[in-house]
């Protein structure tokens, strides 16, 4: 892909499942070196794989793929979330993108009064839902798990705690928003907040803070439906909830 790039006339795209990144790791290393606008596509993006197991399962991956500079990672959170990855990649020339999807069947969100527009993905991270009263704490997430943090954030909300959730689809593009708009976003008179990802918690330190707590997996999955992985390894939105109710 790296050379139809280069060769020019072309914008070069390829996918494969996640956990696989690490064979392509040389070739996305290099694009990255080279600047050049390359769309990896990569899907079996977490423990949703399910029953193909922990061989199958990436949890190191999105990390590993963060880190490697001038690399732009999205992990859509929906349909309509996907789309603007799409448009974020065919537009960003000056080096490759990875787009990092899910296995399971996601609902497509309903932008309605409700929800905000996924246009706001665009900007790499993005107030998807708040409560009407005095902000209290904040739910960032990405990809699947962004499903995790509404329905923890309704929860709350049912209990009395006002709560945003932060879709934060792109760590690379949303550092490159102006520093007033990230305020924005996650507003640092806010201290509670509480970051779910299906992978490691490394890389979430920085936006959560020093009082916010990070819902990860720092360890290997396991082989069983996803719903159950998920609920085996603590990625559910009652240990949310459980989560900021002790940080409050």
């Amino acid at each position: 892909m790296s050379g139809i790039s280069l060769h020019g006339g072309l914008v070069p795209y390829g996918g494969t499942f996640l956990v696989f990144a690490d064979y392509m790791r040389p070739a996305i290393r290099l694009a990255s070196m080279m600047g050049l606008q390359v769309i990896y596509v990569f899907t079996h993006d977490s423990i949703g794989v399910g029953e193909d197991g922990p061989t199958h399962q990436p949890i190191e991956h999105l990390l590993s793929l963060r880190s490697i500079p001038g690399l732009t990672v999205i992990r859509p959170a929906d349909a309509t979330e996907t789309s603007e990855a799409w448009r974020s990649a065919l537009t960003r020339k000056n080096g490759p993108t990875a787009l990092v999807l899910t296995r399971q069947k996601l609902p497509v969100l309903h932008r309605t009064a409700v929800l905000n527009e996924a246009s706001g993905a665009a900007q790499g991270g993005y107030v998807l839902r708040e409560s009407k009263g005095q902000l209290q704490a904040i739910l960032l997430s990405t990809g699947s798990e962004i499903h995790v943090a509404l329905e923890a954030s309704a929860i709350l909300e049912q209990r009395g705690v006002e709560t945003r959730v932060v879709s934060m689809p792109s760590f690379e593009i949303f550092d490159e928003q102006a520093k007033d708009y990230r305020e924005h976003v996650l507003p640092s008179s806010v201290k509670v907040r509480v970051a779910i990802e299906a992978g490691v918690s490394a890389g979430w330190d920085r936006f959560v803070g020093e009082k916010g707590r990070i819902i990860g997996i720092d360890r290997f999955g396991a082989s069983a439906p996803a719903e159950t992985v998920y609920k085996h390894l603590g990625l559910t939105a009652d240990k949310v909830v459980d989560t900021v109710l002790d940080l409050m």
